[in-house]
């Protein structure tokens, strides 16, 4: 018994250094706050402000739309200035934007609100990726990743699941607006954390005479990298944005959940991730990259095809069971999908070059959850069941893309192969 606690224990063992945990709790706190409205924003803009859902849709668009326009320059500013100065200032921008969601009663100042909140996400989600990528060694990424991943799908799950309650408890006004009041609060705790106990490394930087090698320009060059980012952009879309945005409305409309059954599924998602991300890493490391992506895309379309029955079903009982069981599967196309997408990136850039090749990740997310939110709105009020069977079939083609790369991206695991082969000969 003593052997298989143990056993599980060096499981979660990351060997990352204190600066990067500490990172990771910080980010574990801002994304409570970010979990307290994440579940709710269409229900409180359609519901209590008395938007359309389209409009709302788009207003959640426009927050992750702002994040990708200002994504792009930041990863330039990243290269040359600290990615720690970059969180703070970006984390401060999000928590005046989000307080500011409190009191919108027009659509236009639901949107000014969106684009001060969206510019910090830009600002902050990009430095916050190359400051822990620039705190740890090559062979700890993916550690470090699914760390990150911890970090943030307990702080969105535990935040999902108060706000679930608290609603399901109080549809008022009043509660909408003390959850984003919480979660302005804690983008500026993860700032004051950031600042007081994060190291700030330097950027590895070039001369600035070689426009063509270290600008945009010599990204754009790298082919297979933006092949990379545009499937990811897909699989995100349907693998990540479906389940945070769209199901909970989805569900609230088209099956017998409440509130707080709909905090409990993203509950369940979130705690198999935190549970399994990092003793995944494990699994992950000893897969070909194509392979784990085919893996992630085809876990993605299950998920999305098993929400359909939900429709038919007429108990809470039964359609919350049944939605947990998609919220795993869900979480494990996460685990695997966040293991290998964050770490080729990493791998793929030249060192002076990090910070683009970072900031144009981000903005896969960024991208991701503009057009999330923006085409899953249009559809719930269209045609809501081609969300899922439309999503399914979008994440098996990404996946197909992707598989097909082969050996033109870097594996650890192809690259020790030859090494392998000539270790004998070599005793």
């Amino acid at each position: 018994m003593k052997r298989r606690v143990s056993h599980l224990i060096a499981g979660w063992r990351t060997g990352l250094s204190r600066p990067v945990v500490i990172l990771q709790a910080g980010n574990a706190l801002n994304y409570f706050g970010y979990g307290l409205i994440l579940p709710f924003e269409i229900i409180y803009l359609h519901q209590v402000r008395g938007f359309a859902t389209s409009i709302s849709g788009l207003v959640l668009a426009a927050t992750m739309g702002t994040a990708a326009i200002v994504t792009p320059p930041t990863g330039a500013l990243l290269d040359r200035y600290s990615a720690k100065a970059l969180v703070i200032a970006g984390s401060l921008a999000s928590a005046l934007g989000y307080a500011g969601f409190a009191y919108v009663n027009l659509p236009w100042q639901a949107f000014a609100c969106s684009i001060v909140s969206g510019a910090g996400i830009g600002l902050a989600g990009a430095a916050n990726r190359a400051l822990t990528v620039r705190l740890v060694k090559r062979e700890q990424r993916a550690a470090s990743f699914a760390l990150s991943r911890v970090a943030g799908n307990f702080g969105l799950g535990l935040g999902a699941t108060v706000a679930g309650f608290l609603i399901g408890s109080a549809q008022r006004l009043s509660s909408f607006q003390t959850l984003y009041f919480f979660d302005a609060i804690t983008y500026v705790g993860f700032a004051l954390i950031v600042l007081a106990a994060v190291p700030s490394p330097r950027a590895e930087t070039v001369a600035a005479s070689d426009a063509n090698g270290t600008g945009f320009r010599a990204v754009a060059r790298d082919r297979v990298f933006l092949i990379v980012i545009a499937a990811n952009i897909v699989l995100v879309v349907v693998g990540h944005t479906f389940f945070s945005n769209i199901l909970p409305p989805f569900a609230k409309a088209h099956t017998p959940l409440g509130p707080a059954a709909i905090g409990i599924i993203v509950l369940v998602n979130t705690i198999f991730v935190v549970v399994a991300q990092i003793p995944s890493v494990r699994v992950v490391v000893r897969m070909r990259r194509t392979h784990a992506f085919a893996v992630a895309s085809a876990l993605f379309a299950v998920s999305l095809l098993a929400v359909l029955p939900a429709t038919l079903i007429h108990s809470e009982l039964a359609a919350t069971s049944l939605l947990a069981g998609v919220a795993i599967v869900f979480a494990v196309g996460e685990c695997v999908h966040v293991l290998v997408l964050g770490p080729l990136v990493a791998d793929m850039a030249p060192a002076h070059l990090l910070g683009r090749y970072l900031s144009l990740y981000n903005l896969t997310f960024s991208i991701s959850l503009a057009l999330g939110p923006a085409i899953g709105g249009f559809l719930l009020q269209t045609s809501p069941d081609a969300i899922w069977w439309g999503g399914a079939l979008a994440a098996v083609m990404a996946g197909a893309v992707l598989f097909r790369l082969g050996g033109r991206i870097p594996d650890p695991l192809r690259e020790a192969e030859p090494r392998l082969e000539t270790a004998p000969e070599a005793a």
